[in-house]
């Protein structure tokens, strides 16, 4: 077993179940004509690697190859036959229903060594958790770095590899994978471009009640409301 980094298979259910985590995490997958249930307590962020699934709630939402959502409880997903989406469920909090995608070529942020990424669905506030996108330029070797909560994702265009001191693991489309808090890792290309979507179980990022568009642009007197106390909501 490698400490740092782990790969699954693609198989219909619970993957991988990191509920003791400081910031609980389960990983699910949905493959062909299965339904998934959410609960409450929960919010499950998706990406959708092939075919397409169908979100039921209040109102009917679909989700196209290549496209992502979070959704929360009071939700089903419906996969068509030829669907794969990985599930990624973090407990203890409550998200929001987003839906977007198609994932863009590049990351619309600077990264490290030539990477670049994208909040494809960011904190709500300060802390939340987050789905990303990550592109490889080719030709990247990566410094060698570590996170300090699990990531968990899929790669799903390009090829590359993972090394780390334990070995290296290659990596191609539809590619599950999780790499472990304080896991110590760095991605690589050759002649191709690699994109990966990754979860983040946290985040040290984020609006908070004193620091938002919202109240940072209200102005009274030439002063922005974040500054008068005596205004904001408590």
């Amino acid at each position: 077993m490698n400490p740092a980094f782990s790969a699954f298979q693609w198989h219909g259910g619970l993957l991988a179940d990191h509920s003791t985590d400081t910031f609980p995490t389960r990983l699910h997958a949905l493959v062909g004509q299965q339904t998934f249930l959410t609960k409450e307590g929960s919010t499950y962020f998706i990406y959708q690697f092939e075919g397409s699934s169908t979100i039921h709630g209040d109102a009917v939402h679909h989700l196209p190859k290549g496209y992502y959502a979070s959704v929360v409880n009071g939700y089903t997903i419906t996969g068509n036959s030829a669907a794969k989406a990985i599930i990624i469920e973090r407990q203890n909090f409550h998200g929001v229903l987003l839906i977007g995608g198609p994932v863009e070529e590049k990351g619309r942020l600077k990264y490290i060594d030539g990477c670049t990424d994208s909040l494809l669905i960011p904190p709500v506030k300060f802390g939340d958790a987050c789905l990303n996108h990550l592109h490889f330029p080719p030709g990247i070797y990566q410094t060698m770095h570590t996170h300090p909560s699990i990531r968990v994702g899929v790669v799903i265009r390009g090829a590359g590899e993972c090394v780390t001191p334990y070995g290296k693991i290659p990596l191609v489309p539809g590619t599950i994978f999780i790499i472990h808090t304080d896991g110590p890792h760095c991605f690589k290309t050759d002649t191709s471009t690699m994109d990966v979507i990754a979860y983040h179980p946290d985040s040290d990022f984020g609006p908070k009640d004193e620091e938002h568009p919202m109240i940072n642009r209200t102005i009274v007197d030439g002063v922005s409301a974040k500054h008068i106390d005596a205004i904001r909501t408590q």
